[in-house]
């Protein structure tokens, strides 16, 4: 039994705490949901584990939405469907039911990761698409001089990418994800240009790895980037990234299939 907190988040983060700005900071991407788009290929009917407030959610199919968290679920926009309260390790439907399925920034919260990919494979008939980060790829920009602390948290969390693709036991493909410039979606990398964004406390609140460090840890973070910001030093040894058109950071997207597909 999957344990859950008073609002029904089932992973190691509190969206019952977090989620309040999440919906404002973690907006899709276009460019990223057009990796997902076309790695769902031609399926109808897919199943979003994990939906939260619904990004990266396809509107031009038939979506089936699951959340564990109320918070989250009530985040949802009117023009999505609602969300049923369940958790990926026990998925309330048939075997086979859908012709794809997809999760994102979502497989590091769950608490029994080999019976959520085995939930979501048995109610596929076809591609299982994860959207991830790979924690070998996690210090990829200036964050980690400035808060090494919530760069080890991230990677701690994230399992290694050949684990979940054996956990899966399929055919599967990894597609790095490049991170824009002017990414809309408040994840710690869609910052690597704009390190202004990350001293708004309600960006940090979207992205569930501050919420696991010490209250002087993430003072002593804003403090110093505010500081260096305002005497020049941080762009003198960093401000390359205010001009890199993409960040070729930890995002992964993969694409698993059935071995009769693959």
């Amino acid at each position: 039994m999957t344990t859950r907190r008073d609002d029904g988040s089932a992973g190691d983060a509190d969206y019952g705490r977090m989620a309040p700005p999440y919906a404002r900071f973690r907006r899709p991407d276009p460019r990223i949901a057009r990796q997902i788009l076309d790695a769902l290929g031609e399926a109808r009917t897919v199943l979003n584990v994990g939906a939260g407030a619904g990004s990266y959610e396809p509107t031009d199919r038939d979506v089936t939405a699951v959340e564990p968290s109320a918070t989250m679920r009530a985040q949802r926009p009117p023009h999505l469907s609602p969300a049923i309260d369940a958790c990926a390790e026990a998925l309330p439907f048939p075997d086979a039911a859908f012709d794809a399925s997809l999760t994102t920034f979502s497989i590091h919260q769950w608490r029994d990761l080999g019976a959520g990919l085995a939930e979501m494979r048995r109610v596929t008939r076809g591609p299982v698409v994860i959207l991830t980060c790979d924690p070998d790829a996690m210090a990829s920009f200036w964050l980690p001089h400035y808060c090494p602390e919530v760069t080890a948290v991230e990677a701690s969390r994230f399992p290694p990418i050949t684990d979940v693709v054996r956990r899966l036991g399929d055919v599967a493909e990894i597609r790095p994800v490049p991170v824009p410039l002017d990414c809309v979606d408040g994840f710690n990398e869609a910052y690597y240009g704009r390190p202004e964004g990350l001293l708004d406390p309600e960006a940090r609140l979207s992205c569930s790895s501050w919420s696991f460090l010490a209250p002087d840890v993430v003072d002593r973070f804003a403090a110093t980037l505010s500081r260096d910001l305002a005497d020049g030093s941080w762009d003198r040894r960093f401000g390359h990234y205010r001009t890199l058109p993409q960040l070729d950071g930890p995002l992964r997207l993969i694409v698993s299939r059935p071995p009769s597909q693959g």
